[in-house]
């Protein structure tokens, strides 16, 4: 089951790119932009499992959505213009997951919504991709039905390009988090480690070679 997202934002044009991000990512997401309109959603769909929410929206603000969304136990990353620090701390002492400040890189949000659902314990642990099914807490692969023996490592590497599945991760980001920050090896250990998930896992496993950055697993 894919994880659900409520996204509370009166700008259609950011609302538009995160619904977009989220959608290749392949989370379920609601789109709401009046602040008043949510809070009414929430008392007949509340089964989100994170909300993104605005500050400053149409007749009741993000700082006041704070108590709907705490009576459903849905966590809350704020999305916001608003950068000063009176107001990251207003949201984090509400009890926000966390506060990102427009404009920010959506590779970036993506990251922080897997962190804030990986620690609410509400990450998807079952990942897909055409014939191979990855059972995360079990760190099992299967293609087809067919147990496949991955290197821990090996598991790691798949799991991320899964995870953020469309976008492009630099050698050395897949490096730093995978690897370690103390790693000594070079960026190399990447491209021989994306070698063997294409022996193991077949030509369907469409990792694309982004040149001089990194790699994307596309569609």
């Amino acid at each position: 089951m894919k994880n659900r997202i409520l996204v509370v934002e009166d700008d259609a044009a950011i609302a538009e790119a995160i619904g977009l991000n989220l959608m290749l990512s392949e989370y379920d997401y609601r789109i709401i932009d009046d602040g008043a309109e949510a809070a009414r959603c929430l008392e007949k769909d509340h089964s989100f499992d994170l909300a993104l929410l605005d500050v400053m929206l149409p007749n009741l603000d993000g700082f006041a959505l704070m108590e709907h969304m705490e009576r459903y136990g849905i966590p809350v990353l704020y999305l916001t213009a608003k950068g000063d620090l009176s107001s990251k701390i207003t949201g984090l002492r509400l009890g926000a997951e966390d506060y990102i400040v427009k404009p920010f890189e959506m590779l970036e949000l993506l990251v922080r919504i897997e962190k804030i659902l990986a620690r609410t314990g509400k990450l998807n642990a079952v990942l897909r991709y055409h014939d191979l099914t990855v059972d995360v807490s079990k760190r099992t692969v299967q293609k087809a039905g067919e147990q496949v023996r991955l290197q821990p490592l090996e598991f790691d590497l798949l799991v991320k390009l899964l995870r953020f599945k469309n976008c492009t991760l630099t050698r050395e980001r897949l490096l730093n988090e995978i690897w370690g920050f103390d790693f000594v090896g070079g960026t190399r250990t990447v491209d021989i480690h994306v070698a063997h998930l294409r022996r193991k896992l077949g030509p369907d496993l469409n990792i694309v070679a982004v040149m001089k950055l990194g790699y994307r697993l596309e569609d």
